[in-house]
């Protein structure tokens, strides 16, 4: 077995620790902990063409990059997570009056989400270690993505959600075989109480933010943007701008882990612009950057985009360097724009939950404010289906109308609406 993965360095306190002395968080100071992998190793056995030629339509194709084993599963939905769908929508460029936009739907993953990369690692990891049992904190996709991918592989999963989850997200979890259990409190103390039972009946834990190899299943967007889009871009001097919505921290996170890591391996030259999006009901981490600081102040989120409803963001320093460290920004927007961003991608055909469509309104405020240029190379991030919460998705739209199955019903209601 490649010795890829050598160890982990706290984001905090820079500490460094062995693949076996530490699980979670820096004893130290509880600092998320970065995963080491060892680059010059990488550098010497692979080229940009040993990853670039695969044929796996995966995020498995990057499997060199990973500090996990193959985790097998061959003709299962854990194989097929990643490698979604990159649209550039004309109409949609031409609206904002933008020369090069790039959408990429993550919604297209198997279990609709963004999260399907995190739980694809992590259930790889899982079965590395030999875990019986892998339990998550979710307000819905984190949680399906969990169930499904260790249903893929027989593996035995727990999920705690916020009781107020959406229904069509509890009943992914369900239909998915795992064992969960609704609580009556939002997803923080619905985290709190996972990590207290994964100490106390040894069960490996998932959760975002906490578990290091979370953020590395969430790199791998950013393997398949490099490949996809900077690449073929050539040797532009001029960074891309990534859009992406934030609420724990750990998807913008992840990103820009799988930027730096191949900025390490020499493969990437430029590091793209990275910015944040919150909404302004669930904005912890953009209020630590407005304010220049590193520190996370808790909220009392209400956003509607449950996905990024977040009290206290768990990965919420990272997050704040995703956007420092690149020359990005973070954007708050009202969740007003958020549920008129679902209508605005639906009309070139993509269909966005709330937190997905909040990096587009957040392009849509970061061009109007003059943040970014129009002509600046630019991709959003959409990070889950429109189907994962459909009362917001019939919150941006016009209910259908009902008429009399006759024809005469039918012209004079077109008549009404012309």
């Amino acid at each position: 077995m490649e010795k890829t993965f050598v160890g982990y360095r706290c984001s905090l306190c820079g500490k460094e620790y062995g693949p076996e002395d530490v699980q979670y968080t820096c004893p130290a100071d509880g600092g998320n902990l970065d995963v080491v992998l060892d680059y010059e190793g990488i550098r010497k056995k692979y080229q940009v063409e040993d990853i670039t030629t695969r044929t796996d339509a995966s995020l498995w194709r990057y499997l060199p990059l990973l500090p996990v084993t193959d985790p097998g599963g061959e003709g299962t939905p854990l194989r097929a997570a990643g490698w979604t769908p990159l649209y550039q929508p004309p109409a949609l460029a031409k609206t904002l009056g933008m020369r090069q936009l790039w959408v990429k739907d993550e919604g297209r993953n198997p279990t609709a989400s963004f999260k399907d990369r995190a739980s694809s690692v992590v259930v790889a990891r899982a079965r590395q270690i030999g875990a019986e049992v892998v339990v998550t904190a979710s307000t819905g996709n984190a949680g399906a993505a969990l169930a499904g991918m260790s249903a893929a592989v027989g593996q035995r999963a727990v999920i705690f959600a916020p009781r107020t989850a959406p229904p069509a997200k509890v009943a992914q979890l369900l239909v998915y075989g795992a064992q969960v259990i609704l609580v009556d409190g939002n997803y923080d103390s619905a985290f709190d109480l996972t990590i207290e039972a994964a100490n106390a009946y040894g069960w490996y834990c998932r959760n975002t933010g906490y578990n290091p190899f979370t953020a590395e299943g969430k790199k791998t967007a950013a393997f398949e943007i490099w490949e996809n889009v900077i690449l073929p871009l050539g040797d532009s001097t001029q960074p891309l701008n990534v859009f992406v919505s934030v609420g724990d921290g750990n998807i913008i996170s992840g990103i820009h882990k799988g930027f730096k890591d191949l900025m390490a391996l020499g493969w990437l030259k430029v590091m793209p612009r990275i910015f944040g999006i919150q909404s302004d009901k669930s904005a912890a981490v953009a209020n630590a950057f407005f304010a220049g600081t590193e520190t996370i102040v808790p909220v009392a989120a209400t956003t509607l985009a449950d996905s990024i409803s977040v009290d206290l963001p768990r990965d919420g320093v990272r997050a704040v360097r995703a956007a420092t460290q690149t020359g990005g920004a973070y954007i708050t927007v009202p969740d007003e724009e958020i549920i008129s961003a679902i209508a605005d991608l639906g009309k070139v055909g993509i269909f966005a939950e709330p937190a997905g469509s909040t990096a587009y309104a957040g392009l849509k405020k970061a061009l109007k404010e003059g943040v970014i240029g129009a002509d600046e190379p630019t991709l959003v991030l959409n990070t889950g289906n429109g189907m994962k919460d459909i009362r917001a998705a019939m919150a941006a739209v016009k209910e259908a109308p009902i008429i009399e199955p006759t024809f005469a019903a039918l012209e004079k209601h077109l008549a009404a609406n012309r």
